[in-house]
């Protein structure tokens, strides 16, 4: 089921991109109200919304579903963690608090006739 989600999650990324990569801008009027004279405004009349814009508005209510179903198989998966052997904190810390460093050996002495001066 979750791989479903996620499929569907990506597909909707995806057609939400290509969405508004082929809507037109509201600065491409401009021009047409220096001199045109079919535009009311600079930018354009505010009027109903485009097929596209209706689109892109439902693919992103889709995203916005598929991302909470996404959180809550995140969630359950978060709670039954604890199921699959990993350690509880308790014990992770209780361990860091005893620290078991290695014993060095004591280096052996070097021999009296050594190339390399001894400071004494």
């Amino acid at each position: 089921m979750e791989t479903l989600v996620l499929v569907a999650h990506v597909l909707l990324a995806a057609a939400i991109i290509a969405l508004v990569l082929l809507q037109q801008g509201k600065g491409a009027e401009a021009g047409a109200a220096f001199g045109g004279g079919a535009s009311q405004t600079v930018f354009g009349s505010q009027g109903n919304s485009s097929f596209l814009g209706q689109m892109t508005a439902v693919m992103a209510v889709g995203l916005f579903i598929t991302s909470f179903v996404l959180a809550v198989f995140a969630k359950d998966k978060a709670e039954t963690v604890g199921d699959a052997g990993i350690p509880a904190p308790i014990v992770i810390e209780s361990s860091a608090a005893e620290p078991q460093l290695p014993v060095l050996e004591s280096a052996p002495e070097p021999a009296a006739d050594a190339d390399v001066p001894s400071a004494e």
